[in-house]
């Protein structure tokens, strides 16, 4: 068996994954946090485990006591006491705040959210395109969907800049001071609590607004779940979308053809070729590597293998996306693939909230991008990129690029 959460395994976790699927496609193994867990690799089991209500979101339902050290779960958000949001509650609170959620986060504000989400890429690009190289990480993934979701959230504009700092130190996932991941979620949760107070008091048209007006209307909505909902939506909301960005770029700078395909094709106007290049580029490289933690409630049976009760299962999402008996040419990228029913979003009822967003912001990230920039490249040997650690997300740290400086625009 090929050695798992290594340096090697983080730059290129698939040829692993394709053994796995293989020999063990159920398999239990010791996580680098000390936990130990089941890995489900396959497809088919994959959307069997996402949508079995015996698998609970809810830590308490772990055997161990490792939850309780902040072992499990995002780092950070037991000692902010921010557990009670969607990735951590089943049925039927699941279901209440997930329906309150949705009066909030409807499609329809999604859409009307475009030219807002069109302009911060603009500017950003706007700030290096005169100079001829960046890091498309840092200067533009990264801040892009955290300035996105500040706006939709409500977030002043004069307090992102800290929520900015808070997110790049949770996204750290241990290369930061220690201790800084706590800081940083309790001085998040201080922050949305109060914004909750201002907005309580004088509503706009944000998602926290939002929120309340949908609790103060009859369905019972904590102060403590407000933060907790809002905090949830801005950490997965602007990481998953980091990598979505992040990974999506490398892998079209990795192939030249299929990319000079899609820019010829957003060159002409057409939009069918760019959505299904964003599908396609969340099933091969995804930006969410595992799922978020289920514990089993009662003895269940997945692709063949006991799972005893209190159990921990983790969905390999990377692997599932990657299974040759669901998808053809699974390690092959194709950008024009009509049948992909990816995983990257999840499955059932926990299936993402914010995809919408994630989608129309990688949309509209990788066409400005690649009409701005067409001559994009990679300023660095591929051997040199780093990917961040953690087990959920998958991500890089850096993405040098360099390109034909763009002339001053009128």
């Amino acid at each position: 068996m090929p050695p798992l959460f290594t340096w090697e395994f983080a730059a290129d976790p698939y040829p692993a994954y394709a053994w796995l699927r293989k020999h063990a496609p159920v398999h239990r193994t010791t996580l680098p946090s000390g936990v130990d867990a089941w890995l489900v690799t396959r497809y088919a089991d994959a959307r069997q485990a996402l949508a079995d209500a015996r698998l609970s979101k809810n830590p308490a339902h772990h055997s161990e006591q490792a939850h309780r050290t902040g072992r499990v779960g995002i780092p950070g958000e037991r000692q902010a006491d921010l557990m009670t949001h969607l990735l951590n509650i089943d049925p039927p609170d699941h279901t209440r705040l997930r329906r309150l959620v949705s009066k909030a986060f409807t499609p329809r504000r999604v859409a009307e959210f475009e030219p807002q989400v069109q302009l911060l890429t603009d500017r950003l690009i706007d700030s290096f395109a005169a100079r001829g190289t960046a890091d498309l990480i840092h200067e533009f993934a990264f801040p892009l969907p955290i300035y996105a979701i500040c706006d939709l959230l409500g977030v002043p504009a004069e307090d992102q800049d800290d929520f900015r700092d808070w997110a790049g130190m949770m996204i750290r996932h241990g290369a930061g001071p220690r201790g800084g991941v706590a800081r940083a979620v309790k001085k998040m949760r201080a922050y949305l609590l109060e914004l909750i107070h201002r907005k309580r008091a004088d509503p706009g048209e944000d998602l926290i607004s939002g929120l309340i007006r949908a609790s103060d209307h009859g369905e019972h909505l904590t102060e403590n779940e407000a933060a907790a909902m809002a905090f949830i939506l801005l950490f997965a909301g602007f990481e998953t979308t980091v990598n979505l960005i992040g990974n999506g770029l490398h892998t079209l700078m990795n192939h030249p053809a299929q990319r000079a395909e899609l820019q010829r094709s957003i060159a002409a106007g057409e939009t069918g070729l760019l959505a299904t290049a964003v599908e396609e580029l969340l099933r091969y490289d995804g930006p969410v590597e595992l799922a978020t933690w289920r514990f089993a409630t009662s003895p269940l049976t997945i692709g063949g293998v006991d799972i005893p009760v209190g159990d921990p299962v983790l969905v390999v999402l990377a692997a599932a996306d990657r299974d040759p008996a669901r998808f053809g040419g699974a390690d092959t990228l194709e950008l024009a693939r009509q049948d992909n029913p990816h995983l990257g979003f999840g499955h059932g009822i926990h299936y993402c909230i914010g995809a919408p967003l994630a989608r129309l912001e990688g949309r509209l990230a990788l066409a400005t991008l690649l009409t701005r920039l067409p001559d994009l490249r990679p300023a660095a040997d591929p051997a040199e990129l780093r990917w961040r650690g953690g087990l959920i997300m998958r991500g890089l740290r850096q993405l040098p690029v360099s390109f034909t400086p763009e002339s001053p625009r009128g």
